[in-house]
């Protein structure tokens, strides 16, 4: 069995909001190339928000509705950009050369 740092943390959670991992050495395969795609689509999606709260941000005439879904909009954007950032942190670990 594959050891917990060599799995990929996928950009997706399962059932009951538990993480999901991928087991492989096959980087090309389709559940890892679903999964950097899905990641792609995650990191512009918070791009795009972050140039949007920043417009929203300078807008002095913006209501607290406009705000809040913004706010919960980036908070997603922030788990999602977090959950990238920490599955390829853990592929980083797990390609490196263990020294003894």
């Amino acid at each position: 069995m594959t050891a917990r740092n060599e799995l990929r943390l996928l950009p997706w959670s399962g059932p009951e909001g538990k993480p999901c991992y991928l087991s492989t050495d096959d980087r090309s395969g389709y559940m890892s190339r679903l999964a950097d795609n899905i990641e792609a689509v995650q990191l512009g999606t918070a791009a795009k928000l972050l140039e949007q709260a920043s417009e929203t941000l300078d807008d002095q005439d913006g209501d607290g509705e406009e705000l809040r879904r913004l706010a919960k909009d980036l908070t997603g954007a922030l788990r999602d950009v977090l959950r990238v950032a920490t599955s390829r942190g853990h592929l980083l670990e797990a390609s490196e050369p263990h020294s003894i």
